[in-house]
């Protein structure tokens, strides 16, 4: 889950290649790499420089490693070797833990708050913690290089004063203390935004303190524990303080990075951008790299020869000590089922996932160590699972990464198991689902966080690759899957229907997985520049070309229905149907299935609101169909278009759908034994919120923006067709004379609030549809919903007053008087 990528705590096998730090405590003390700068060293006599001794005293406590830590009393110092400066730190700031609420609740622990690239520098008596960017670039023997440095000036983080000079001179000691203390905005956890919300005033420093400082061979690790004057806190609002525990990590990056490969968007992977300057283009050349684990086979000529080479480095995942021994074989097939997709790039043995070793097998493990990968098992509430990974910014090497896997994340699988497969599928009708199937749902869930921690973003369009009956075939499922992909959000197949035989209900690696890492990660040992790669991967691409198992999309900007989190199956009217089918089926057992079983309510409550959450989840995938738009990655070398509407057929088609199964009266969801035992008047504001959402949803100024596009590209199927047969179907009682039921009455009030929004609310900022503004005044969109109004009106006025049932005639005098206040907004 994509949308935050940045964890607590380090880790990390891999050693860095180009690194002479070595990986004994007992030798860290010489672990640092040889520098190709020197730099003339002050003299202790001068002008506030002591001797070592007075500075590091007998009791010192030293943490010897990158840099050695010394604490003297309540001091932190920093000895650091000269050959160390100039040489590029990534230093990445995150939340170690944090107060209930911060960010509106979407900030965790463990969460990034910056990544920056900084140096270290002398100048006179003092050293500079300096940021360094990448992110505009020149060769040095260029002499735009001299503008790109003078127009792209770094600032100082912090200027140090030079304490003492190492024993044997050969570094420099200084106190970090005040700077670990003050409300350096680099490193805080609080933004400017929160600043503001929560009313800080200050860092008390009377309240701040280091709470821990250690160094290891590659990187240094610091805790800080800030409390801040805030006037109204996201919690505890009397104490008028906000407390943070931020962690602080340094890391050393290779001297020689590695050589980067060119990012091409028709396959997915995390990148870096650059800005070259050097360029021969007729303008500043953006580069983007993708970031993936630096793989080198060990034998370059047999893996010439096709055979499978092991790597020099392997990528290793070790467990966390923390982590139940029963869930240990799950989590370790999770990181090795990455093996078969390095395969087809030519690596064997290339992932690879390790218990944790004891103090006798290393004594020097430790989690927060940068040469080591963990999958850390967290003691929380929280429902979730995290894969991120950090990289070298100046050639997206993936340096170090930590799976985080929260404790209560497979109670959120459990309840999907049994809402999306329940009807088919017997292993999921109950509370306490098999061990094996809870198993195989966490080996899934960990193969998708380290395909993230490989490089690999979420890939939605994978979902869309099968026809959607195929997912009905137990031959098929049990071989290709669910979907592509393990990158898609394609959970489980709620598709399958009762007596649907040997169906395949979890998801599972995919073609696109397998072509994606060999793509990525296949050694191309004839290239010695990222650019001389190009040819080789852009043919691997074409070759897929038209082949609906081998595109990537992003499922970002809404508009695509072959790219949609949580959807399976290429129709997704035909999936949706089936997955509506099978809910129907569920819905009267879920109290036979928890309640009855427990004695207890709270399952029942929790399992019903995520029952109308799946519901909702259906019904927005068919939405997409209407105004959407087929994204196909193409370059101008290949046939085609990148961007095809849906054609008019299936736009209204699926508006029919959404008329039919998503703004009727939904009674199969009023269940007497769920609904009169969880809440005591809830159900009909339930529905409303989630059948007004798609209503809001289906009339968005930027979905309304391509309906109007659909004219200009000769698609059939416009503005005005859509609203007219949204505005009948939702009006249709009014044509048949039908009472109108409480569910349609909120449902109609609500279309006549949005059409009152489109008509005179100006938006605080121009709409935008694929990024181009949309002037509402000057568009078709004003007309249209005028126009149809005053068509309801007339009918209204015509027919819908003469019901016999009072409710349904009060309703539609206010609607009568609603819309004359719409279409004449100066009388209000």
């Amino acid at each position: 889950m994509l949308k935050l990528y940045k964890t607590l705590g380090w880790a990390a096998l891999v050693v860095l290649t180009h690194s002479a730090c070595t990986s004994s405590k007992a030798t860290k003390k010489s672990g640092t790499a040889p520098s190709t700068e020197t730099t003339a060293r002050p003299k202790s006599s001068e002008s506030g420089i002591k001797s070592y001794s007075q500075v590091i005293t007998k009791d010192a406590k030293s943490d010897p490693g990158l840099f050695t830590i010394h604490k003297v009393g309540e001091k932190y110092f920093y000895e650091i070797p000269d050959t160390l400066l100039q040489r590029d730190f990534l230093w990445i700031t995150r939340f170690a833990e944090l107060p209930a609420g911060l960010g509106g609740g979407y900030v965790n622990a463990g969460s990034s708050v910056n990544e920056q690239m900084v140096v270290w520098q002398r100048v006179d008596n003092k050293l500079l913690l300096r940021t360094k960017s990448y992110s505009a670039t020149a060769a040095d023997s260029l002499p735009i290089s001299l503008s790109v440095k003078a127009n792209n000036y770094q600032p100082t983080l912090y200027a140090f004063d030079i304490a003492a000079l190492s024993r044997d001179s050969s570094g420099y000691v200084i106190d970090v203390t005040k700077f670990f203390l003050s409300d350096v905005k680099a490193i805080s956890g609080l933004s400017a935004n929160l600043r503001r919300d929560y009313k800080v005033n200050r860092l008390d420093e009377s309240r701040s303190f280091i709470a821990s400082a250690k160094s290891f061979p590659m990187n240094i690790e610091v805790r800080q524990e800030m409390t801040y004057d805030a006037s109204e806190p996201p919690s505890n609002s009397a104490t008028g303080s906000i407390s943070l525990v931020m962690n602080q990590s340094m890391v050393l990056l290779p001297k020689v990075p590695m050589m980067p490969r060119i990012d091409d968007y028709r396959v997915g992977y995390f990148n870096i951008r650059q800005i070259d300057y050097g360029s021969e283009a007729l303008k500043a050349d953006e580069k983007t790299y993708i970031r993936r684990w630096r793989l080198e086979p060990k034998d370059v000529e047999a893996y010439k020869r096709g055979e499978l080479v092991e790597p020099v480095k392997p990528i290793v995942y070790y467990l966390d000590p923390a982590t139940p021994m029963k869930l240990r074989p799950y989590i370790k097939a999770g990181v090795e089922q990455w093996q078969k997709a390095f395969e087809t790039a030519g690596f064997k043995n290339a992932i690879l996932a390790k218990d944790p070793p004891t103090p006798q097998e290393d004594p020097d493990f430790n989690p927060e160590d940068v040469r080591y990968s963990v999958i850390r098992y967290v003691a929380s509430t929280t429902r979730n699972a995290v894969g991120p990974s950090v990289s070298d910014p100046r050639s997206g090497e993936i340096i170090e990464s930590d799976i985080i896997w929260y404790h209560n994340h497979l109670r959120s699988y459990r309840n999907r198991y049994l809402l999306e497969t329940g009807a088919a599928n017997p292993n999921a009708r109950t509370l306490n689902t098999p061990m094996e199937d809870l198993g195989e749902m966490m080996l899934e869930v960990i193969t998708h966080e380290i395909g993230h921690a490989l490089g690999l973003p979420h890939n939605m369009m994978a979902s869309a690759a099968y026809p959607t009956d195929s997912l009905r075939s137990g031959k098929f499922t049990q071989e290709y899957g669910i979907a592509a992909t393990i990158m898609d959000y394609a959970r489980y197949n709620y598709v399958a229907q009762p007596g649907d035989k040997g169906v395949r209900y979890v998801r599972q690696l995919g073609p696109y997985d397998h072509y994606s890492i060999n793509w990525g990660y296949r050694y191309l040992p004839n290239a010695k520049t990222p650019e001389q790669e190009v040819p080789t991967l852009s043919k691997w691409i074409e070759e897929k070309s038209g082949n609906p198992l081998y595109q990537f999309g992003s499922g970002n900007g809404g508009h695509d229905p072959y790219s949609q989190t949580e959807g399976i199956g290429r129709d997704v009217v035909k999936a949706s149907t089936y997955g509506l089918n099978n809910l129907k089926r569920v819905a009267p057992q879920l109290y036979n299935w928890t309640a009855a079983q427990t004695n207890d309510y709270e399952d029942l409550s929790e399992l019903y609101d995520e029952l109308l959450g799946v519901w909702s989840r259906y019904i927005g995938h068919v939405a997409t169909n209407v105004g959407g738009v087929y994204e196909n990655r193409l370059k101008p070398s290949q046939p085609g278009y990148i961007y095809t509407a849906v054609s008019s057929k299936d736009q209204k088609a699926s508006m029919d759908w959404l008329l039919t199964h998503a703004f009727t009266s939904p009674e199969w969801l009023h269940q007497a034994k769920i609904s009169r035992n969880i809440n005591p008047a809830n159900q009909v504001e339930s529905i409303r919120s989630l059948q007004v959402r798609h209503l809001d949803n289906l009339l968005s100024s930027a979905r309304l923006a391509r309906l109007m596009e659909n004219d200009v590209n000769k698609v059939g199927y416009n503005v005005l067709d859509m609203v007219r047969q949204l505005q009948n179907g939702l009006w249709s009682e009014v044509y048949t004379g039908k009472p109108i039921d409480i569910y349609r009455r909120n449902l109609q009030k609500a279309y006549l609030e949005r059409a009152n929004y489109l008509l005179n609310v100006d938006p605080p900022q121009p709409a935008r549809t694929f990024g181009a503004q949309l002037n509402l005044n000057q568009s078709d969109i004003r007309s249209v919903i005028r126009g149809e109004l005053v068509r309801l009106q007339k009918q209204l006025r015509s027919t819908g007053s003469r019901s016999k049932n009072e409710l349904t005639k009060y309703h539609v005098e206010d609607a009568l008087v609603r819309i004359n206040l719409i279409l004449n907004p100066e009388k209000k």
